[in-house]
Parts: C-alpha cells; sequence; structure tokens
C-alpha cells in the first residue's frame, strides 16, 4: 500500500513506477544585503530601511506543485498582508510571479505577474540550461542532493545594484552640473565595469524524487531541485509532499499576453520613470544623499 507522506525532509519514499511522481515542495528565501550599500554615506535609520525593504520583497514562501510533465510555482498565501501600497511595492509587484507554470514536455512557461495595477500572462520558451554536474554531495534532510552548477545572464531590471547606480547617477548629473560630466561618466561606468553580468547558480538536486522540476524557472536536471544559490539569494526546501492528488497544475489565463522580451520592454519604461523620480528626492530611494 503506498503513503501519502507528509515531511520536512526527513523521509523518502520508494515508488512504484515514474508516471506516480507528484507532489508539493515548500520553499523559502533568503537574501544577504550589502551592509554598505556600496559604500554610499547613509544614515542607519536609512540603511535599515531599505534592508526592511529588501526583506520584505525577498524573503518569502513557495510551493511548487509539480508532476512528471509540468509544475505550478506561486508564493505562499500569507495570512496577513502588508499595508503598503506605495510606488515601492508597485514597482516590486512586478519582479515576482503571481503563478508561475512550466511544462517540460512542451518546453515553454507561463508567468502570470501584477505590475502597476495591471496584468499580464508572460509566455515564453523554457530557458535551456547548461547544467555541469559534479561528484559533490550533501543531505537535505534525508535527501542525498548531488551538485550542478550553471551561469545565468543578470537581468539589470532585477538587479537592485544597477538600479541604485542609475539613481546616483543622474542625481549627481543634476548636482554636479554640466562641467562635471566626463568626471562623473568616468566613475559611473568604472562602477558599471564592477556590476556581474553573469552569475554562477548552484543547485543541488535529488534523484531520489525523480522528476525534472524545480524552482521558479529552473529545470531540467535528474532529480528534484531542493536546492538554489544565485548570487545573494538562496532558495532552500524545507517540506516535501508526495503522491498528492492535485488538480491545481493548470495553465494560467489571467492577464494581456505578451512575451518575455515585451514585458522587459514594459517594466523597463516604468522603472527608468521610477529612477528618476526617487533619484529627485534629496533623502531616501535608491540613490540616497551623502550626508
Amino acid at each position: 500500500m503506498k503513503k501519502i507522506i507528509v515531511v520536512l525532509l526527513l523521509t523518502t519514499t520508494t515508488w512504484g513506477t515514474a508516471q506516480e511522481f507528484q507532489g508539493k515542495a515548500y520553499y523559502f528565501s533568503k537574501t544577504s544585503v550589502d551592509a554598505n550599500f556600496g559604500g554610499r554615506q547613509m544614515s542607519e535609520n536609512q540603511k535599515k530601511a531599505i534592508a526592511e525593504r529588501l526583506k520584505s520583497a525577498f524573503e518569502k514562501t513557495f510551493i511548487l506543485t509539480f508532476n512528471q510533465e509540468a509544475s505550478v510555482y506561486k508564493e505562499e498565501a500569507q495570512l496577513e498582508k502588508s499595508n503598503n501600497t506605495g510606488r515601492w511595492s508597485a514597482m516590486m509587484s512586478g519582479f515576482t510571479s503571481n503563478n508561475y507554470y512550466k511544462n517540460i514536455k512542451e518546453k515553454e512557461y507561463f508567468d502570470q505577474r501584477e505590475f502597476y495595477g495591471k496584468n499580464f500572462l508572460i509566455r515564453d520558451s523554457l530557458d535551456q540550461y547548461t547544467w555541469t554536474m559534479h561528484n559533490e554531495t550533501k543531505k537535505i534532510g534525508n535527501y542525498t542532493c548531488f551538485k550542478a552548477t550553471t551561469t545565468k545572464k543578470v537581468n539589470e531590471l532585477m538587479d537592485w545594484r544597477e538600479m541604485r547606480r542609475k539613481a546616483r547617477q543622474q542625481r549627481e548629473q543634476r548636482e554636479n552640473g554640466i562641467n562635471d560630466q566626463k568626471k562623473i561618466q568616468n566613475t559611473f561606468e568604472q562602477e558599471e565595469a564592477e556590476v556581474p553580468k553573469e552569475i554562477e547558480v548552484i543547485a543541488w538536486y535529488t534523484p531520489e524524487i525523480p522528476v525534472n522540476q524545480g524552482p521558479g524557472s529552473y529545470w531540467g536536471l535528474p532529480g528534484l531541485i531542493l536546492e538554489i544559490q544565485e548570487d545573494r539569494n538562496t532558495l532552500l526546501c524545507n517540506k516535501i509532499v508526495l503522491n498528492t492528488k492535485d488538480d491545481t497544475i493548470k495553465t494560467p489565463t489571467k492577464g494581456k499576453e505578451v512575451s518575455q522580451d515585451e514585458f522587459d520592454k514594459i517594466s523597463k519604461k516604468k522603472i527608468e520613470e521610477m529612477i528618476e523620480q526617487f533619484s529627485t528626492r534629496r533623502r531616501g530611494g535608491f540613490g540616497g544623499r551623502r550626508n
């Protein structure tokens, strides 16, 4: 008799056939923040406020509902919703998916997002990751996991350092005037060179759950991905429910259908407007002001 197992990564189950592999995996995200914020001179209150905003935006819990062919990745519903409905929240909401569906068989994904009060449904082809397999292993709970690595281009729309740099550049240009443009440009060209264009992604997957699924856009390994490390961000699985009957793995339908490139262009235009607004503020925002 097969069991329905709910565990905090404590138990491994033997399955009969590959078609039976389905279930839910719960992940929590955590982000390490540069305490110096790029060396900027900011008050402790400013640093604390920005750190809290970043934590609120990036440290969440997600649920991956999966089977052999498809999966749905969503943020776990919160009992209490934030009352913060300002421009920051409106912008950050576009950085996270409300409903990310990927179909391994069809090699496509649907990503449902709300951005500045508008609903979008991004439909595009799955990223084809080139994984390098390693012999290194570790235990995550009772599951033996193997290491795999790949590289990923940094999306500057999603990169906090890039947004902050652009806001500072615009503010410095206005404050210093046209005579200092060459000096300012040289400074920011040097800073831009320090922002990575690619990052290494480390994945830990377990062949004990032989599905090609993983959190978010990640997939393509011979086992469920239980941990992802990318730059300062980590996604770690801390709970698995196997052999569940679930009919929620469905293609999202809500929102204006666009390609990933089209959505990025829409986001970029709005974010540049936001950066322009923040950079004019005397304190706070992305760039801050030297004390």
